[in-house]
């Protein structure tokens, strides 16, 4: 039997405002200086600008869109249109303006809420492709133009006149009446295929993705402190994190941005992250960058140590039996070497949670191995987003988990991965066609290539418009073959090519800091990144590296050219999503004329000579 204690996610927030008046609930940095908010003022802030949304003519299932990176300003933006009755359309802040004004229509938002100029800049470039925005709302003060008024949350939100007693009422009458079938929000896929689709997310789904997820952890309790910065626009960290701090009624604190995690992980000392793998992986690659500047000695006492790690955590958290010995070699190694690692990470955090893509099983060993577990999920934004997760009682560093609780998964005769649970999306928002499309007999249907073992754990292989299948007709899946190639340390990212082709390609980006560091030791002239990398020596460099990796593989399976890319693919470039995932039709778009140069008679690719003998570099 389905157990939620709350019927809404503001009913959540109205009962820890009065729970936990006092604690802090939300923290963000200003002019260098961290900033928060207690429960009650934060709901306060909520209230009144809830209060704002019905006076400026919100109705009961309007929509209003955000178009903000992850602020104080989103969160109170968020809870003040739910208690306006209203349903939140997220914008992702790196969407340009005419990718905003296709959600902005299709949502039919006729209020939007932007983070700064900037963002409103977009918007009043495009003022003629959204006729029906009626008025936009800022968390920063500036002059708007006289045919796009803009007024600021605070003015919208009257601070300066406290909420009276009759006004609390009316609103918490609103927050009362909030059904568990109620909109909670529509979310815009990210489009790396295709035209977005508005992902219909009901209060029941949400807030069953948010109560059991934590029971599937074990629970939480008030006291943990998640530092927030992937996009609040992408359900993974709205749930995972947003909203699980807020029912577990802990404590938040946003991000500056992206670039500065690492530093704002020292200055918050979080307890807990939601993460994807892109961050781990930068992770692994910076710890074995730093320890190849080590002696030999120290060196050799960190691999060691890893080694001991490794073992440790196969026997206690998958054969569940450690051997006394291991147990104190592991407590050894752990106070003089992985309490170092962890310090960096501020020295409290027990652990994370990883989604958007299958974690690479080497990475997921070292972070467990150092005592940072990460509790790799599988979720789509049609799932609120969790369907499966690990726990620290029951994970296969390999595997995405088990399904939660009144979750059911099954795999179709084509390997793809169906869905049904109460965490279901809707459907599609004004697209009953593609809605149709994604259920088959009530099961959703992921799009991904899965498997699950005997004892129900999860595998997510690759997605399946993302299988290649060779004009020889072999079927490959390339997320498995990137993932141990950015494991090299040369290597950044990679994108693997062939649908219809003879043979594998790729796309590789530089582990630019090691690029440079190789070129000094090799004494390697260059004027720019571009010069480098097209350079004969950096050129042979990779081909010794990826014939290495090609030695384990298939023929088929092996990557024949490569190119090797002057930078990494970005988000400002088209080429990731929010999500750090790659667009794979963009980039192919891109980089057209390099990848089919690679399968012409005189490719410009460089060709992975069969087998170059090498001692392999990787770590």
């Amino acid at each position: 039997m389905i157990e939620l204690e709350y019927k809404s996610i503001p009913a959540v927030l109205k009962a820890n405002a009065e729970r936990f008046k006092n604690r802090t609930a939300i923290s963000y940095k200003k002019r260098n200086t961290y900033l928060s908010l207690t429960y009650g003022e934060f709901y306060e802030r909520v209230l009144m600008l809830a209060r704002g949304l019905r006076k400026a003519g919100v109705m009961p299932g309007d929509r209003v869109a955000i178009f903000s990176e992850n602020r104080l300003g989103w969160a109170i933006s968020d809870f003040g249109i739910q208690a306006a009755q209203a349903i939140t359309v997220p914008i992702y802040a790196t969407n340009t303006g005419e990718q905003a004004a296709y959600v902005i229509n299709h949502s039919a938002a006729k209020i939007v809420f932007v983070s700064t100029k900037g963002q409103y800049e977009k918007l009043l470039a495009i003022r003629d492709q959204i006729p029906d925005v009626e008025m936009i709302v800022s968390y920063e003060r500036f002059l708007g133009d006289r045919t796009f008024p803009v007024f600021t949350q605070y003015q919208l939100s009257e601070i300066s006149h406290p909420l009276s007693q009759e006004e609390i009422q009316t609103i918490e009458a609103q927050i009362d009446a909030l059904t568990p079938n109620d909109l909670i929000t529509i979310i815009y896929t990210s489009g790396t295929t295709g035209v977005p689709k508005g992902v219909m997310l009901s209060q029941k789904s949400v807030l069953f993705d948010t109560v059991y997820g934590l029971k599937q952890l074990g629970g939480m309790t008030s006291q943990e402190t998640f530092l927030s910065f992937l996009p609040l626009s992408h359900v993974l960290e709205r749930t995972g994190g947003y909203y699980a701090a807020i029912y577990s009624g802990s404590h938040i604190a946003f991000a500056e941005n992206v670039q500065k995690v690492m530093e704002n992980v020292i200055e918050i000392k979080p307890t807990a992250m939601v993460s994807v793998p892109r961050l781990f992986e930068k992770i692994h690659s910076r710890v074995f960058e730093n320890v190849r500047q080590m002696s030999k000695m120290q060196q050799r006492l960190f691999h060691y140590a890893l080694d001991i790690g490794r073992t440790y955590i196969q026997k206690k958290y998958i054969d569940k039996k450690v051997p006394s010995g291991l147990a104190i070699k592991y407590r050894f190694f752990d106070k003089l070497v992985f309490k170092k690692l962890r310090d960096r990470f501020g020295g409290r955090l027990r652990f994370f949670i990883c989604g958007g893509a299958p974690l690479d099983k080497t990475i997921n060993e070292f972070m467990w191995a150092i005592g940072i577990p990460v509790f790799t999920g599988y979720g789509l934004t049609e799932t609120s987003p969790a369907v499966t997760l690990t726990t620290i009682d029951e994970v296969r560093f390999d595997a995405v988990g088990k399904p939660l609780a009144h979750t059911e998964v099954k795999v179709a005769s084509d390997g793809e991965l169906l869905i049904k649970g109460p965490q279901v999306m809707e459907g599609y928002y004004r697209n009953k066609k593609a809605t149709e499309e994604t259920f088959v007999d009530g099961w959703l249907l992921t799009g991904d290539i899965a498997r699950i073992d005997e004892d129900g754990f999860v595998y997510i292989v690759d997605r399946k418009k993302e299988i290649i299948v060779t004009a020889g007709g072999k079927n490959i899946a390339p997320q498995p073959l990137e993932n141990e190639l950015k494991l090299d340390k040369y290597i950044s990212q990679v994108f693997v090519i062939g649908d219809g082709k003879p043979y594998l390609v790729a796309l590789l980006t530089p582990n630019i800091e090691r690029i440079i560091d190789y070129a000094r030791d090799e004494k390697i002239d260059y004027i720019d990144i571009e010069e480098l990398v097209t350079n004969s020596q950096i050129v042979e460099l990779y081909e010794k590296r990826i014939a290495d990796f090609n030695e384990a593989l298939p023929s088929y399976e092996t990557i024949k050219k490569f190119v090797v890319l002057p930078r990494e693919f970005s988000i400002e470039n088209g080429e990731l999503t929010p999500t750090l995932k790659l667009k794979r039709k963009e980039i192919y778009k891109i980089y057209r004329d390099k990848i089919e140069g690679m399968y012409g008679s005189n490719g410009n690719g460089a060709n992975v000579k069969p087998k170059v003998l090498t001692t392999s570099e990787n770590v």
